[in-house]
């Protein structure tokens, strides 16, 4: 392997190794019989700090955490392979600022799960292939759209009326992916050029040589008569 396949690889590599972590964390509660909920984020409480860091591992159940993997794979992918150079930025970024919202501004509950964290990729790659006008990263966002589209609605409290799913969490991470969009917006992948845009300006540069400027070659001759006497 060519040494940047090698980086690539160990990058991607990350979302699938974060993926095991959060099944593996599933398998210890089980397995020992421990609720490990009291690591969520509990905002405004000393003992809530902990869960900026450990909330996003914890999920209530088997279907909360098969209901976020798929997404936390594919778009935290999407992140380390087009933005390379920053997406462990991105990636940890988003994991912090969502988490440390909630804790200052979501109910007084345990705030469990890695739906912050998807939200805010989510919108990272939705508002970043906008703002680039990158036809690739334009490609992510509307299969971001297409497949997680619903996600929006997340974000509206009404929208849960049982009122035990963490609409903060949704909503701070979706306003956490967007600012680092518009923050990293000169960084990352640059934009893709095609050979039609080549051809258009050596176009433009032919037609700019093909102009000369005639006026020292041209002769102003003053033809008159003499007067006559």
């Amino acid at each position: 392997m060519t040494t940047e396949k090698r980086k690539i690889t160990l990058k991607l590599a990350f979302p699938v190794l974060f993926l095991i972590l959060l099944w593996l964390v599933k398998i210890f509660e089980i397995s020992s019989g421990i609720d490990l909920v009291f690591l969520g984020i509990l905002p405004l409480k000393l003992k809530g700090l902990i869960g900026i860091i450990t909330a996003p591992l914890i999920h209530s159940d088997l279907s909360h955490l098969m209901a976020n993997s798929l997404p936390v794979l594919i778009l935290s992918a999407a992140i380390f392979y087009f933005y390379k150079e920053i997406g462990y930025k991105i990636f940890f970024l988003v994991y912090l600022f969502s988490g440390i919202w909630v804790w200052f501004g979501a109910r007084e509950a345990y705030h469990i799960g890695a739906s912050g964290l998807i939200y805010g990729m989510g919108s990272f790659l939705f508002v970043s292939g906008l703002i680039r006008k990158d036809t690739r990263l334009m490609a992510i966002s509307m299969i971001v759209i297409f497949i997680y589209g619903s996600m929006i609605w997340g974000v509206f409290p009404d929208f849960f009326p049982e009122r035990n799913i963490s609409w903060e969490s949704h909503l701070m991470g979706m306003i956490a992916g967007v600012i680092l969009a518009f923050y990293f917006r000169k960084s990352g992948p640059p934009r893709k050029q095609y050979s039609w845009e080549f051809e258009e300006e050596d176009d433009d540069n032919d037609f700019d040589n093909n102009i000369t400027d005639e006026s020292d070659s041209i002769e102003v001759r003053y033809d008159y008569k003499p007067k006559p006497e």
